[in-house]
């Protein structure tokens, strides 16, 4: 690779063009196509399988990895979300039958397959995490090739915004955003991105009622020294978080199922931003050189019957929308 004298990124490849800002080297391409008998050298064909140009990171080992992590994250939340509903119904018996032997250990016993349960997701959301990180950063390093300079935020909130408390509601918003703007064509919709963040946030503002609501009973209880003159009370607001809390863990996992829809759809934008360029694909057999060829404009030029050049389907990322 070698820088491109167009926009100066490092990103041109053996076929001349450059995947940064899709300008073509006509040297260099002219210097590695053989000619054919007419003179005019033809453009090599673009690459069709999934592959680094120039500085886009397009491996798919990462995006594999990350899809199974978050499956078995969902698998893990819809485990959560069965013991969540076993608590609430042993709570229940108790708020009908009283507390005896019976309904105590079929509570204790809820609440151990509930601790089982949270740490399977810890362990695996944990992974997912992690993954996570990694692959967003790398998106946020393609999408800089393809719209340099145009973010709100720099590559390095791509993996911490999600770490750092209070920006992390709206920076990694911010700045898959920015990755969608640079990577999918104008217009493009981002429903399922918009669907994705809002049920996520849902499903957070849940586990934070929910945990508020436990901790405030598990006071109380603490408070009266189990003397048990508030007992209903408190166990009836233990079954209440424990039902907010199995309808976040079901918000959750249908995130985790959407994430895995995101991850597909903005890794195949990227695939095909790469491939395509700022200006859109070239077809193979269009000759560099010829009469009223420019670069970017559609093979030929006006004097073989093209009168305007196609539009970049893409924009200029981010401040172009």
């Amino acid at each position: 690779m070698y820088p491109c004298g167009h926009c100066r990124a490092a990103a041109v490849g053996p076929d001349g063009r450059c995947a940064a800002c899709g300008a073509y080297q006509q040297q260099a391409a002219m210097a590695s196509a053989p000619a054919p008998a007419y003179g005019y050298p033809y453009a090599p064909a673009m690459p069709q399988a999934p592959m680094p140009v120039g500085g886009v990171d397009l491996r798919r080992g990462m995006r594999i990895a990350l899809m199974t992590a978050l499956g078995v994250s969902v698998a893990a939340l819809l485990f959560v979300f069965w013991t969540d509903t076993q608590t609430r119904m042993a709570l229940q018996d108790v708020l009908d039958n009283g507390v005896t032997s019976t309904t105590q250990e079929d509570l204790e016993d809820a609440d151990a397959t509930a601790t089982i349960a949270s740490l399977l997701y810890v362990l695996s959301l944990a992974a997912s995490a992690t993954l996570w990180a990694i692959w967003f950063r790398r998106a946020r390093i393609n999408a800089e090739f393809f719209a340099p300079g145009s973010h709100r935020l720099g590559i390095g909130w791509a993996a911490g915004a999600w770490f750092t408390p209070v920006v992390n509601f709206w920076f990694p918003k911010q700045i898959v955003n920015d990755i969608y703007k640079a990577s999918a064509p104008q217009g493009a919709s981002k429903g399922l991105l918009n669907s994705w963040w809002t049920v996520w946030l849902a499903s957070g503002v849940c586990g934070v009622l929910s945990s508020a609501m436990s901790f405030g009973a598990s006071a109380r209880i603490a408070a009266k020294g189990y003397d048990g003159s508030t007992w209903r009370e408190d166990a009836e607001a233990l079954k209440n978080s424990a039902t907010l809390s199995g309808l976040g863990t079901l918000l959750m996992a249908v995130a985790g199922v959407l994430a895995i829809l995101v991850v597909r759809q903005l890794s195949r934008l990227q695939e095909q931003r790469a491939m395509s360029g700022a200006g859109g694909p070239v077809p193979s057999g269009v000759p560099y050189g010829a009469p009223g060829y420019v670069p970017g404009q559609q093979p030929g030029g006006p004097a073989a019957g093209w009168p305007h050049p196609p539009q970049n389907p893409y924009g200029s990322g981010p401040a172009g929308y």
